[in-house]
């Protein structure tokens, strides 16, 4: 699993391939695999508590995050083990249920800490210090690979190069426009602000995709602000117009 959002519950009992199989507190989910220390990315975890054996995989940073909150002591250590997943290097993932066939490799991209840890002296500039990170994801019996990136900030020249060509990527499509909750009155801060890039505009997702080569292309992490989420919308036509699909709950990709 990639991330562990506050509506796992949900998930896990609108998927009929995440119910348990041996027993009532029995769960196929043998891990967990984290992009940054946001409440988005890490809350779902809480309900995965039960004393099943699973691993979290997380950079050190994103680890760290969990280390010094106390409520994640719920996640018992003999039972969840936390495993650092190294910037810029594939690694297999195989935990309590054995190899996965599945390897990762993490890598910054640009973004910032979670909003409980900015303090009052934040620096709101986007970095790439490992709190926000993006996932290629690769089947290690066939090769095929995915990307998945659900924050960030800007596609700057490293990550271009990273996703250009690419099968299929999943990428943060939290807002339309970088103002758009102020606008609507419902925020005080931008997208950019919040570490998220918008999807319109001459430097939004979608310009920066443009000529990238990337064959399927994703959004995910919609804000329930953004237009898009509306099939009839004017922003979903030029979203599907420029090659873009809108994720859904319960949506399946095959590679």
């Amino acid at each position: 699993m990639l991330n562990a959002s506050p509506d796992l519950r949900l998930q896990i009992e609108a998927t009929p391939a995440l119910h348990p199989r041996h027993g009532s507190r029995s769960s196929p989910i043998a891990g967990v695999v984290l992009t940054g220390g946001d409440v988005d990315a890490v809350a779902g975890l809480l309900h995965l508590r039960e004393r099943h054996c699973f691993s979290v995989y997380a950079p050190e940073r994103v680890l760290a995050v969990m280390n010094e909150n106390p409520i994640f002591g719920v996640l018992a250590p003999d039972c969840v083990a936390r495993v650092v997943v190294p910037l810029d290097r594939p690694m297999p993932l195989a935990g309590p249920a054995g190899d996965s066939g599945l390897a990762v490799e993490a890598y910054a991209v640009p973004g910032k800490v979670p909003l409980y840890q900015e303090g009052a002296d934040f620096d709101p500039t986007p970095s790439e210090a490992g709190d926000t990170i993006g996932l290629k994801v690769t089947e290690t019996a066939t090769g095929n690979s995915f990307h998945f990136v659900p924050g960030c900030a800007v596609v700057n020249g490293r990550l271009r190069e990273r996703l250009a060509d690419s099968a299929l990527v999943f990428f943060d499509g939290t807002l339309w426009q970088d103002d758009e909750m102020i606008r609507m009155g419902i925020g005080a801060k931008t997208g950019r602000r919040m570490g998220h890039i918008s999807m319109s505009g001459s430097d939004g997702a979608i310009a920066a995709f443009a000529d990238l080569g990337v064959k399927r292309r994703v959004f995910m992490h919609i804000n329930n602000s953004n237009p898009v989420l509306l099939s009839d919308s004017p922003e979903r036509r030029e979203a599907e117009a420029a090659g873009w699909e809108i994720a859904y709950d319960g949506m399946e990709v095959m590679l």
